[in-house]
């Protein structure tokens, strides 16, 4: 079952070629959707409808897209396949899906192919209810960590996932990994990540000029993105709080989590189909997510 759950489906778009691609997750009709950023330099869709504050209950979709944000095109295929498909809020004169997405940035030139409203139409129509495969599909293929000492000795990068079980209560975790930092294994030491020597330095800025040229460059371009699901009941401020706690599970596999130049963030769609206390289901989801990431390297 794709993330744990049978009425998850759950597809996958690569371009080979381009090094880029999109993974779209659709639950089951009626399913409750969240959000948490913690990175600095977030890419996002509907992201302050499905926050804290927002007002946003039910979503039809959550979409991981490569390209920064040029492959935020790829959620508007999302969302006419949804339509297609009468998935949204049936309003009195349209059906409108509510269609999430997060990108990571994986641009190799100025003339790199975009994905756009076709890749997420076809990741829409691959879909099915088995799990994806990890390593550099879909989103993940283009990523990549450990950029601390700059992206000449990065290391890929990929998609990983995870289910993590207690009784009934089941907690999956999708992420594309494409972090600034290095990806640990669970005794601390380095399972993915730069390849400089130990004596490169790290952020290295040496001066107000070089710290605003690092800051606007490329070594901006990092991120970590992913959508947990869980059959579990949850309110909306519940499952703001579950999504914002599985962050944990980030700055646990990957050092530094969370840096200014990463556009950390974690949705969150519930299928609303058992009782449980928010504080477990925050902490499977933090397992999940912790080995997501490992997995999306190994």
């Amino acid at each position: 079952m794709a993330l744990g759950i049978e009425e998850v489906k759950v597809g996958c778009w690569t371009d080979e070629e381009n090094a880029t691609g999109v993974t779209a997750i659709l639950p089951p009709a009626g399913s409750l959707g969240a959000i948490a950023v913690r990175g600095g330099a977030p890419g996002t869709r509907e992201a302050a409808a499905l926050g804290p504050t927002g007002s946003g209950q039910e979503c039809h979709a959550v979409v991981l897209c490569g390209n920064s944000v040029f492959g935020l095109a790829a959620a508007d295929g999302v969302a006419e396949w949804c339509v297609e498909n009468n998935r949204g809020l049936e309003l009195a004169s349209a059906i409108v899906p509510v269609v999430a997405a997060a990108v990571v940035f994986d641009i190799t030139g100025p003339n790199n192919p975009r994905p756009g409203p076709n890749a997420g139409r076809m990741a829409c129509e691959a879909a099915t209810n088995l799990d994806p495969s990890s390593g550099r599909v879909g989103v993940g293929r283009g990523c990549t960590v450990g950029k601390a000492a700059g992206r000449g000795y990065a290391s890929p990068g990929g998609q990983g996932i995870s289910v993590v079980q207690s009784g009934d209560l089941v907690v999956g975790a999708i992420v594309a990994v494409n972090a600034f930092g290095d990806v640990l294994n669970p005794d601390g030491t380095v399972l993915a990540g730069s390849s400089a020597p130990p004596d490169t330095p790290r952020y290295p800025a040496v001066s107000i000029e070089e710290v605003a040229a690092w800051e606007s460059g490329e070594e901006k371009a990092n991120t970590t993105i992913g959508c947990l699901v869980t059959n579990a009941q949850l309110t909306k401020a519940e499952a703001c709080r579950v999504a914002d706690l599985a962050h944990t599970g980030i700055a646990r596999a990957i050092d530094p989590p969370h840096t200014s130049v990463d556009g950390d963030a974690l949705f969150l769609l519930s299928t609303q189909e058992i009782a449980a206390i928010p504080d477990q289901i925050a902490n499977l989801g933090t397992q999940a997510v912790t080995q997501a990431i490992r997995n999306a390297v190994q």
